[in-house]
């Protein structure tokens, strides 16, 4: 028992060092038709553009749990090839927190004469500025530790995103590096993260020209630092109903590489598994989503899960002059 508490510590005590400073996180809000939060050059992908807020907090019953808000939006500069957009977050976790802005130019160069056919390839660019908090006010100890200040620590850093996708019609790929700089901050005395630097690769389709229409995707994800790997695997069904569209998927994210653990005296190995069911509605130009992650595996903090909302509002040319597919990503 002695052995897994402190296992349990010791991952806790990680997952804040590393999420409270990798930048944005991934999460599971692009399945929300919220590709330009983690692709740059998803921004003004249409001829039109996309505003979303969301909202994400972990482990109800757990204090200081993880919490995250992100502002976004993105359009298409009128009569022009150019898109931009900004992102505003603010990620807090425990003792650690971080707030960050990304400003994003992206160009989308058509292949093609006829404006209803989405044959489109797009290039990102975004540039970032964050600012991390470690707040060692409360960490009190009987023996003085030379490397706790007491204090507020603060470090700011400038990173840049780019990447390149291609749309086709109902088919798209992305592929992305985030914290293209890595920018090493002084926020540790004893620690230092100076490669924030990952990789993100992702293909899907959306099947079916009726009323019901099947999307599956896959997200690979590669951190450098870490060599950690991981895959989301994504199914969403849409269904056209009289006031708009409703829809639901799953997603599902596993790590490659596990975490060894000693419980009872046994070793044992456990890989990091993703359950992410999703819902949401789009009534007009507005959209409203919900997903709940549930992790699985003997080595939780938390019974709890997850919980994440989305809301969101398009705008842009009306029907008759938007792409003749159904792609959510570039049709408002």
């Amino acid at each position: 028992m002695k052995n897994r508490l402190i296992l349990l510590f010791s991952i806790f005590c990680f997952s804040l060092l590393s999420n409270a400073q990798e930048g944005l996180p991934v999460y599971f809000d692009y399945l929300a038709d919220n590709y330009y939060l983690v692709h740059p050059s998803m921004a003004g992908i249409g001829e039109g553009g996309k505003i979303r807020l969301t909202a994400r907090k972990q482990w109800f019953s757990v204090d200081e749990a993880p919490s995250l808000q992100t502002l976004s939006a993105h359009f298409r500069i009128p009569d022009t090839r150019s898109g931009v957009g900004a992102i505003i977050f603010n990620d807090a976790n425990g003792y650690h927190s971080q707030t960050g802005l990304k400003l994003t130019y992206a160009h989308h160069l058509p292949f093609g004469e006829d404006f209803r056919i989405l044959n489109q390839l797009s290039l990102g660019l975004s540039a970032g500025f964050i600012q991390s908090r470690l707040d060692e006010s409360e960490f009190v100890s009987v023996i003085p530790d030379p490397i706790i200040g007491g204090g507020q620590n603060n470090a700011s850093y400038f990173n840049v995103d780019m990447g390149a996708s291609y749309n086709y019609m109902e088919f798209y790929t992305h592929v992305t590096i985030l914290n293209l700089l890595g920018s090493g901050r002084d926020l540790y005395t004893a620690i230092e993260f100076d490669n924030l630097r990952r990789y993100l690769v992702q293909v899907g389709y959306i099947f079916g020209k009726s009323s019901v229409r099947i999307e599956p995707s896959v997200l690979f994800q590669l951190t450098e630092f870490t060599e950690e790997e991981t895959v989301d695997i994504n199914a969403k069904v849409y269904k056209d109903v009289s006031f708009g569209t409703i829809w639901a998927g799953l997603s599902y994210r596993r790590s490659f590489d596990g975490a060894q653990f000693q419980t009872d005296g046994s070793f044992g190995e456990q890989r990091l598994q993703l359950f992410t069911p999703i819902v949401g509605v789009n009534v007009n130009r507005f959209m409203f989503s919900y997903n709940y992650s549930y992790q699985s595996g003997d080595i939780r903090l938390d019974n709890g899960g997850f919980h994440q909302i989305t809301l969101g509002y398009d705008f842009g040319p009306e029907r008759e002059n938007r792409y003749d597919c159904f792609c959510p990503s570039a049709n408002y």
